[in-house]
């Protein structure tokens, strides 16, 4: 036996220093970890074998059959066990041709993206007069009058934050624009694109839709685009508008979650899960959104594969199928892993670029709070502070709520990430080596840490009631 691994064989046989605590020498193989994982990791070449070899992976399309096979091809030959693709029944949209333009007062055309799921226009277009709401509470005041027979257009701009708060608070014009507008009798609805950038590439995302009211086509304008339209409102002549959008709503699909795992020891049924979303949408390499990502949690658990002694507790890595269009992969892993929720440990989302980390907060039981404080602890050498135990833990992670499984946030800087987000710009070029090697430190002593630790964090707390 190596002095290394008889070194590790004493750091998970020693007992904790007391109840819920890290033992010193997890604590201390949990930083040499982190330290060698900070130097330099493997996470950009796998990002960019994601982005470029595969390339965009929209759900049901060929992109998305690829990345389920480049998924279980590179969970396999990294040495994972128990690699499996779990089958998914994934929606099949197809994009289509997208056109708009100013007819009057001048003409010009506009730089549009149509929303995930929208309906189309029909081959004739939909020519009507432009109103403008600069939110959906805007839109709310505004009567019906003003809008019935109009195309709306929904204005509300988006705050650069470095926490991605912005985004929440104007996404809802993108996903519920649609609804509002045609419960007051709208043909169309565009919306500024819910990103911080000025480039003219509009930004795509799903649209929704309600039962009883009517469906009408809705699309995004690129930044500039929004701000001629804001500019040609505020003048006296009235402003029409010609939208043309050709998308199709084809058969479901089959896609796949595709998992792996680092198998533990003594209570390997107990699992610390680290996901990211396969798929992407279909106008970019999808490198941000989410190949940093998955290079994140593949690169932390082949480094937890290398180690000579199990963790404690079981890895697994799940890579999720079609989180940008109605979660389906979630929904999927939640259902067929109901039995086992119950000693899912504690779960962790990587699914905001290549960024740095700079905060790890917790959704956990109130009792492992001193526990995951420890956890915390050891990223604060990569400049990662603690936050509080309110985290939401991911998207994916939605359809876990019910079985209250814990979470952990470990939050990258989105200060530059919503300037590409859902664009054509989402492309490999904008990986940073550094920013993914730091991730990965950050992601690894967690779940080492977390594999490792005698604390349980469950149940998590229960989850507020979600917003309609």
């Amino acid at each position: 036996m190596s002095r290394r691994a008889a070194v590790l064989m004493s750091i998970l046989a020693a007992a904790p220093s007391a109840a819920g605590e890290l033992a010193p020498t997890v604590r201390a193989e949990a930083e040499r970890l982190r330290d060698a994982a900070a130097s330099g990791t493997g996470a950009l070449a796998l990002a960019r074998s994601l982005a470029l070899e595969v390339g965009p992976r929209l759900a049901g399309s060929a992109g998305d059959r690829r990345a389920v096979e480049w998924g279980l091809r590179t969970l396999r030959s990294l040495g994972f066990a128990n690699v499996r693709a779990e089958p998914v029944v994934v929606p099949h949209w197809d994009r289509g041709e997208a056109a708009a333009e100013i007819l009057v007062p001048h003409p010009q055309p506009l730089v549009i993206a149509a929303l995930g799921g929208s309906v189309p226009t029909g081959e004739r277009a939909v020519e009507a007069p432009v109103v403008q709401a600069n939110s959906l509470d805007g839109l709310a005041e505004l009567p019906s009058a003003a809008v019935a027979g109009r195309i709306v257009f929904l204005n509300g701009r988006m705050e650069r934050t470095r926490d991605g708060t912005g985004y929440g608070r104007t996404v809802e014009q993108r996903t519920r624009g649609a609804i509002e507008a045609a419960k007051k009798g709208a043909v169309a609805v565009l919306i500024r694109s819910v990103g911080t950038d000025q480039n003219r590439l509009p930004h795509t995302g799903t649209v929704r839709y309600e039962e009883g009211v009517t469906r009408i086509p809705a699309a995004a304008l690129a930044a500039p685009d929004a701000d001629l339209l804001e500019e040609r409102l505020r003048g006296a002549a009235p402003v029409r508008l010609r939208l043309r959008l050709t998308p199709r709503q084809l058969p479901d699909a089959q896609s796949a979650n595709v998992v792996g795992e680092v198998p533990g020891g003594e209570r390997r049924e107990e699992i610390v899960l680290l996901g990211c979303h396969l798929d992407s949408w279909d106008l970019g390499h999808g490198a941000l959104d989410d190949a940093a990502g998955c290079a994140i949690v593949i690169e932390a658990g082949r480094r937890l594969l290398a180690l000579p002694r199990p963790s404690r507790r079981t890895v697994r890595i799940v890579l999720f199928a079609n989180e940008e269009f109605g979660l389906s992969g979630a929904r999927a892993y939640a259902a067929a892993h109901a039995a086992e929720l119950p000693r899912h440990m504690i779960a962790a989302e990587a699914d905001l670029g290549t960024d740095r980390v700079w905060q790890i907060s917790s959704r956990v039981a109130p009792a492992a709070l001193p526990a995951f404080a420890e956890i915390a602890a050891l990223l604060a050498p990569l400049g990662v502070s603690a936050g509080d135990n309110q985290a939401n833990g991911g998207a994916d992670f939605v359809p876990l709520r019910p079985a209250r499984v814990p979470v952990a946030g470990l939050q990258h800087d989105a200060s530059r990430y919503f300037d590409y987000h859902h664009t054509a710009n989402d492309t490999a070029d904008k990986l940073d080596a550094a920013g993914l090697d730091q991730s990965v430190a950050a992601y690894l002593a967690f779940a080492f840490a977390a594999a490792n630790t005698t604390a349980d964090f469950r149940p998590a707390p229960e989850w507020p009631p979600a917003t309609p």
